[in-house]
């Protein structure tokens, strides 16, 4: 046991470290306000259902627009700046929510919230990798999901202690709370000492660049189902579900949103070393499988339960669907990079951004309005589209490189072999200061497929 829970060990850099804690304090604060904003536009403000789940979808329109300015700034003024600037404005956001009143200022509101937001993640993935070695991505990206989970669980259970419909304070409280979250995040990311690499002032490339590489593109749409489908639908529906369809009251709730990323925050980093050299597609897929039944078990509890009753079943659908989850946070993100130019690695972080924008965009506004009018049809419909993704995701993965079809598999110590346990970015690190070009193996790929010839030093496989 004490070798199994050393081997669960990231042995990630020091900054790496100080990044996850930032990044920790942050979702603490989006815990708080993330199971209640619904709920907080429609039982307190008395916006309706339909139109609430729009303003939900509004700020990921927002986000879609102002990710690609921000994937662009982070590969040419550095990740860390455009981070920070990002957190400043969501801030701004939240705190001035309290004073909502009507549908417009909403929209308003959460529309600047989603501009930051927009840049918040391809400025954030992308300093991520730049401080992480090659190797050890996987397991980075998969601590990133455990952290910010812990501090999203933490959060909810926390809200839904002080969260009441019938006293709108306790919300100001919340959304101030979650606001002091960003600008203590901005403090941390000073501790960070980047690579000179990623603060260099350049113009690395262009999107048309990532335009052409079909592969990802086709990734990139996967990705927007599961998230439009899956987890926009669980995390932002589910509250307004258990509270207005099956009764169920807002301690359970926080309760409920607890157990979702609690399960998330425990299990992240075992899950990762169960798919290390496992194939990602395949992973992913499952993912969709076990998504599709807890939709359908939250169908069957808003049928037939109320009351604790059915909140009993809803913590243990989201509990399965967390673990689900948790094969998304050690395969998306860590294949993303891996298909992705160096170069160019702020912009394919950016379209990556986009198409959790887009599931977010899509899943809350039409969820919101079959919430609205047929509140039961809602599962199981999501539930059939995560299945057809699944089938997708399977079909897809003949299309990527051969080389990174599997998660890399890594020893317990902390490496590959001949590698210290807490490693420093390499000259074989296309990230790192010294780095040397070389073909990626996604380019290298599609050259061959447009009937070019390799680059020197280059085989066929």
């Amino acid at each position: 046991m004490r070798a199994y829970l050393r081997s669960l060990n990231p042995h990630l850099p020091r900054d790496v470290w100080i990044l996850q804690a930032g990044g920790l304090a942050n979702m603490f604060g989006n815990g708080v306000i993330g199971p209640f904003l619904i709920i907080y536009l429609h039982n307190v403000r008395g916006i309706s259902l339909g139109v609430a789940g729009l303003i939900v979808g509004g700020s990921s329109a927002a986000a879609l627009c102002s990710g690609f300015v921000g994937g662009a700034l982070s590969d040419r003024l550095g990740p860390r700046r455009v981070l920070s600037g990002a957190l400043i404005i969501m801030a701004v956001g939240f705190a001035l929510f309290p004073l909502v009143r009507s549908p417009w200022e909403a929209f308003a509101l959460n529309a600047l919230v989603g501009a930051g937001s927009g840049s918040f993640w391809p400025s954030q993935s992308t300093l991520l990798s730049a401080l992480t070695p090659q190797v050890r991505r996987h397991t980075a990206f998969a601590q990133q999901r455990m952290t910010m989970n812990l501090g999203i669980a933490l959060g909810g259970l926390v809200a839904g202690a002080i969260a009441r419909t019938d006293k709108p304070e306790t919300f100001t409280f919340l959304f101030l709370l979650n606001a002091v979250t960003f600008i203590v995040f901005v403090g941390v990311l000073r501790l960070i000492k980047l690579p000179e690499r990623i603060e260099s002032h350049h113009a690395p490339g262009r999107y048309a660049d990532v335009v052409r590489d079909r592969t990802f593109l086709s990734y990139v749409v996967v990705n927007v189902v599961f998230i439009g489908a899956g987890i926009a639908v669980m995390s932002e529906l589910l509250p307004p579900f258990a509270k207005n369809t099956a009764h169920v009251s807002e301690p359970a709730i926080g309760a409920i949103w607890f157990v979702f990323s609690g399960v998330v925050a425990i299990a992240q980093l075992p899950v990762v070393k169960l798919v290390e050299g496992k194939r990602r597609m395949r992973g992913l897929a499952l993912m969709g499988v076990i998504w599709a039944g807890t939709f359908l078990a939250v169908a069957a509890a808003g049928a037939w339960l109320t009351g604790t009753q059915a909140a009993i079943i809803f913590g243990i659908a989201v509990g399965a669907f967390a673990l689900g989850e948790c094969l998304h946070g050690a395969i998306y993100a860590p294949l993303v990079v891996d298909l992705a130019q160096p170069r160019l690695l702020g912009r394919y972080m950016a379209f990556s951004s986009a198409s959790w924008q887009i599931g977010w965009l899509v899943g809350p506004a039409a969820g919101g309005f079959a919430l609205q009018h047929e509140p039961l049809a809602l599962w199981p419909a999501a539930a059939g589209v995560c299945l057809l993704a699944s089938v997708y995701s399977l079909a897809l993965e003949a299309r990527l490189p051969a080389d990174l079809r599997r998660t890399p598999r890594v020893d317990s110590v902390g490496g590959v072999p001949g590698t210290m346990p807490n490693m420093a970015l390499t000259t074989d690190d296309p990230l790192s200061t010294d780095a040397k070009p070389s073909p990626h193996p996604a380019d290298e790929t599609s050259r061959l497929r447009r009937g070019g010839r390799t680059a020197p030093g280059t085989t066929r496989r």
